[in-house]
């Protein structure tokens, strides 16, 4: 890929995706396959008048490693120099960079309940520090082929021309290919802006989303909830994109009420691990029941992993026309599956899905129904049958998503 493409995607992360201010330092996690783009988005941070950036690298087969020999206890310690610079972090409000490029198979064969068991041991001592970020800092994600994932997209190709063929779509999906980016962003942040207001508009109190393929459920929304889209703002007023690309209208709904069963319609790589035709049974807001033909062991570790694990933190609506769906690509990442097409989460849901949410607290947010968890994970259930009726506060049900795509 040209360079100078690629420097036209780096400006992008930089300028519209976190929003750089003057003197702000900035932290990117990225992988040690990805050195000279790495390079490039640090040069534009400091274009960016950037006062510092850091770079925090990894590597999967270390991952692969320290989860084999190290003990739970281990896993799970956090270290006072960690303490530390989590709280400079909490103190300086960086702006995150998540280049993401990682084999969705690269942890395959791990022990996942040992993983999950040195996390759930980390979170309580980690949560207090990422709850007083939370709205305050500008964040982003953004994707950067890796070998191994070009080549498990594209198999029949050799490594070069795989990468090759993954930064096109890559690019093509990030609105950089045709046109000045950060001025495709503009019109695609309002257009985004556009759909959710009219869903605000509607007082909807459920959505019930059904497919041909036997998805049925029903979803309660927060009387204080909005649907969010594109850009979002911090409490200081900073405009930011947090995932690119993004192509998702999203609300958290209310917790406890969801009644029915969903079906996947694409694979879920959670944490290195592929979960592929897996299905979820709601009741009373809570997954009861489920089951997947690969990787059941790894959905149940994620369901388990703590007491709102089994809830839902988010509903998103997609239109079939996205496209990323119509590049026809399956990307085994769920930054680009989840924009393909509709999607649910399960684990924590967002506090800036409440309207006004710059001036409540969490606890105020887990009151309202919120969900609260220490995982976030998204599952596609979207296909061109899919249909989701709003039930409103006026007693109306609105027809909002028809056939894969917007009714509207």
């Amino acid at each position: 890929m040209k360079k100078s493409i690629l420097r036209e995607y780096a400006k992008l992360i930089v300028r519209c995706g976190v929003n750089v201010q003057k003197g702000q330092e900035v932290l990117i996690h990225a992988g040690l396959d990805q050195p000279e783009f790495v390079a490039m988005v640090v040069d534009e941070a400091y274009k960016a008048k950037a006062g510092k950036v850091t770079v925090n690298w990894s590597y999967q087969p270390l991952t692969k490693l320290h989860a084999r020999y190290q003990s739970v206890k281990t896993l799970g310690t956090v270290q006072e120099w960690e303490k530390q610079k989590l709280q400079h972090y909490v103190d300086t409000v960086p702006c995150r960079i998540h280049l993401i490029s990682d084999d969705p198979d690269g942890l395959k064969g791990v022990n996942t309940a040992k993983l999950a068991k040195g996390r759930q041991l980390s979170y309580p001592i980690l949560k207090p520090y990422s709850d007083a970020r939370n709205g305050k800092e500008q964040w982003c994600g953004a994707a950067v082929p890796g070998v191994a994932w070009a080549k498990k997209l594209f198999p029949e190709l050799s490594k070069n021309q795989a990468v090759e063929k993954l930064w096109e779509a890559i690019l093509s999906a990030s609105r950089v290919l045709d046109g000045d980016p950060i001025e495709n962003w503009a019109r695609h942040n309002a257009n985004m802006e556009a759909h959710c207001r009219h869903l605000n508009e509607l007082g909807i109190e459920k959505v019930r989303i059904f497919a041909d393929n036997g998805t049925d459920i029903t979803v309660g929304l927060i009387p204080e909830g909005q649907f969010c889209g594109g850009g979002e703002t911090t409490k200081s007023g900073i405009f930011f994109n947090p995932n690119i690309p993004t192509e998702e209208c999203f609300t958290s709904p209310k917790r406890g009420e969801a009644e029915g069963i969903v079906y996947s319609t694409k694979p879920l790589s959670y944490q290195g691990q592929l979960i592929d035709n897996f299905w979820m049974r709601f009741e009373g807001g809570k997954v009861v029941e489920s089951h997947a033909e690969v990787g059941d062991e790894v959905l149940t570790t994620m369901l388990n992993m703590d007491e709102g694990a089994r809830y839902l933190g988010e509903v998103a609506i997609v239109p079939q026309s996205s496209p990323i769906n119509l590049s026809g690509l399956l990307f085994y990442n769920t930054l680009y599956d989840e924009n393909a097409v509709c999607h649910l989460a399960i684990g924590m849901g967002f506090m800036d899905c409440l309207t006004d949410y710059h001036n409540r607290t969490l606890e105020e947010g887990r009151k309202l129904g919120i969900n609260d968890s220490m995982i976030h994970t998204d599952f596609m259930i979207g296909c061109d049958s899919m249909n989701i009726d709003a039930i409103c506060a006026s007693g109306e049900t609105v027809r909002i998503f028809e056939n894969g795509n917007w009714a509207f």
